[in-house]
């Protein structure tokens, strides 16, 4: 796990060039405390910040080459099978020249690039982990970029004027000294209105991510992007399994996913909030562990906010060497200003992501599983019933002046949902998805077309997610799991999840989202899923592996005062950057104003979310200086 930098350029004249990797090394230092590297030639420069995981030694340190020194690779992530590519790697290959590779080090980033070798690009679809790697071939002048394909790992590019930067994070690209920071308008509005902005864009003009699952390609100026792996293609059913051997299939999956993760040469541990996702991750943790596994929960003193006893309770089954981190609300907010500084992209859902990860991290463990990725693969929100039930009412489209309800509704209902019922209803067609960019939205329509001067379409790459991911009427649950995979967990949870770890040099993985897993869980028909109690088909994969009480407790979630902290402690902050943020040219000035009044006279539409993510926004402007 490490944070990587580069610079191609087919111009030679690239005498800046040097000093502009090592600030781009230099703003992403936190990644990687362990080591750092810088290798150039005529026309690429790469970087490289290590946090070691997998063989500590400086044989692992980065950039690494391979052993005629004509390639080199910078690469962030790890590999989870490498042990058994390395196997393979170590025999020769029947009916081809492939001889024998010798390895000269014990790390996963040498097995990469000897798949490289031996197999060209196409080892990626070989490779089973969160990865970002860049290889340089210096005899043809050729860079290769791939992602993973669930898009655990960020990738950040420009490709402008004949030179490609590229990095682990945007912060890198800005402090390059190379691109105009300009804000990107169509993104903003996507922003305000989802709390995110969806790959390929970013909030930054000209400023792109790699998507999941693609390999970028840069040959004397010429850049190709091409997809090895689509998450929509498994959603069919594969053969006939009854529900028992569905169980089946998914406990040795997960079991196998969990302890492909355990491998490394740093202490590891577990958040634990005592839910059912996190709880099922520490189970199976201890279930194939040979050590003690350490779990780590933070709580609050408030019972109200706090999870502590059921992650206590799950400590003590497993035996675990527990961990709780009790913080007040207080201790909250006096690092809240750390985790501000950390936010990479903004994001109006990370804060909490920080505070978790930098407890972890002081309790001195390198490397942490999560439970990520549970709740979008088995239906685990209550989006899943509501918009399968939804697709099975098609009466709804033939109830008369059904438009005219909907004003009545939001007029009557004073809230959020009342909005977004009377929206749905104002569709032509009423279902599950065409309903469903209506319920990611923070404002209504009305509201967010005050906002903006200038409007544009938030919704485009929600649309688009909903076009290309088509099931038959067997999936329609594996097909919001598309929505949700692709939308909110890459952009938001995902992002949020790496750019706050690694701001403290703590690497999260994600058992729940082995792709071989999330495969086969897609392709499990609706009547296996479908939520009668929580999360049902990973409930009783699990067997007798859970307590009942923590399988039946209400889903509570990582919450905060935000509300209450908005209107006193932060009200000052707050203000000051809604009042700034009203003055930018791309806003209604009245109209923000208008929102944070709102909010403070308490009307119900105006939830402190719906303030928050714009001060995160103003606030990571100034930061980054960025032109509007």
């Amino acid at each position: 796990m490490c944070g990587i930098t580069g610079i191609v350029s087919h111009d030679v004249n690239n005498s800046n060039h040097l000093s502009a990797i090592k600030k781009m090394n230099d703003a992403i230092a936190h990644r990687g405390p362990n080591s750092e590297g810088i290798w150039n030639d005529e026309r690429c420069f790469l970087g490289h910040r290590r946090l070691s995981i997998i063989d500590l030694s400086e044989a692992g340190n980065q950039p690494f080459f391979s052993q005629d020194k004509r390639y080199v690779m910078v690469y962030n992530g790890e590999l989870y099978n490498y042990k058994e590519l390395k196997l393979e790697l170590q025999r020769a290959e029947h009916g081809s020249k492939n001889l024998p590779y010798i390895f000269r080090t014990s790390t996963d980033t040498e097995v990469i690039l000897a798949a490289y070798l031996r197999w060209g690009i196409d080892c990626v679809k070989r490779f089973n982990g969160m990865f970002a790697f860049a290889i340089w071939d210096t005899v043809e002048q050729k860079l290769v970029i791939a992602r993973d394909r669930m898009g655990v790992k960020p990738l950040y590019y420009q490709f402008k004027n004949n030179i490609l930067l590229f990095a682990s994070e945007i912060r890198a690209l800005i402090h390059s000294g190379l691109i105009d920071k300009k804000i990107n308008l169509k993104s903003v509005a996507e922003y305000i209105q989802y709390t995110t902005v969806h790959a390929p864009n970013t909030i930054m003009q000209d400023v792109f991510m790699l998507m999941p699952g693609h390999i970028l390609e840069l040959q004397q100026g010429n850049l190709k992007i091409q997809q090895y792996w689509n998450i929509n293609d498994f959603t069919k059913t594969k053969g006939d399994l009854s529900y028992k051997e569905t169980c089946t299939k998914v406990n040795e999956l997960l079991t196998a996913s969990v302890e492909r993760r355990l491998v490394a040469d740093v202490p590891f541990g577990a958040f634990l909030s005592g839910g059912i996702d996190s709880s099922a991750i520490v189970g199976l943790m201890s279930k194939v562990s040979s050590e003690k596994v350490q779990t780590f929960n933070v709580s609050f003193d408030e019972g109200e906010f706090s999870e502590a006893k059921y992650a206590k309770q799950i400590a003590e089954k497993f035996n675990t060497e527990h961990h709780e981190i009790k913080l007040t609300p207080n201790d909250f907010l006096k690092q809240l200003p750390e985790a501000l500084a950390a936010i990479d992209h903004p994001s109006g859902d990370g804060s909490n992501s920080y505070i978790v990860s930098k407890a972890t991290k002081n309790a001195g463990i390198t490397m942490a599983l999560s439970g990520l990725g549970g709740d979008e693969l088995f239906a685990g929100y209550d989006i899943f019933k509501r918009y399968y039930e939804l697709e099975h009412k098609g009466w709804l489209n033939i109830i008369p002046a059904k438009g005219l309800a909907g004003k009545l509704l939001a007029s009557k209902k004073k809230s959020v949902q009342g909005d977004k019922t009377a929206e749905i209803l104002n569709l032509d067609t009423i279902n599950g998805f065409n309903a469903y960019p209506i319920n990611r939205k923070l404002f209504n329509q009305k509201d967010y077309n005050a906002l903006l001067k200038e409007h544009y379409n938030a919704d485009n790459f929600i649309k688009n997610v909903i076009k290309k991911s088509e099931t038959d009427k067997k999936h329609v649950l594996s097909r919001v799991s598309l929505f949700e995979i692709q939308t909110y967990m890459q952009n938001v949870l995902l992002r949020d999840a790496d750019q706050m770890s690694m701001a403290v040099a703590l690497e999260v993985r994600v058992p729940f989202l082995d792709y071989k897993l999330v495969e086969f869980a897609l392709s499990v028909k609706d009547e296996y899923k479908y939520p009668h109690t929580q999360k049902k088909l990973l409930v009783d994969s699990l067997g007798d592996l859970l307590p009942d009480n923590i399988v039946n407790r209400p889903k509570m979630g990582f919450t905060l005062p935000w509300k209450d902290w908005l209107k006193n402690d932060l009200k000052d902050f707050c203000e000051e950057n809604i009042v700034q943020f009203s003055k930018r040219s791309f806003v209604n000035r009245e109209a923000v104003l208008l929102i944070w009044n709102r909010f403070l006279s308490n009307d119900p539409k105006i939830t402190w979310s719906r303030v928050w993510h714009l001060i995160i926004l103003n606030h990571w402007i100034n930061t980054h200086q960025i032109e509007c």
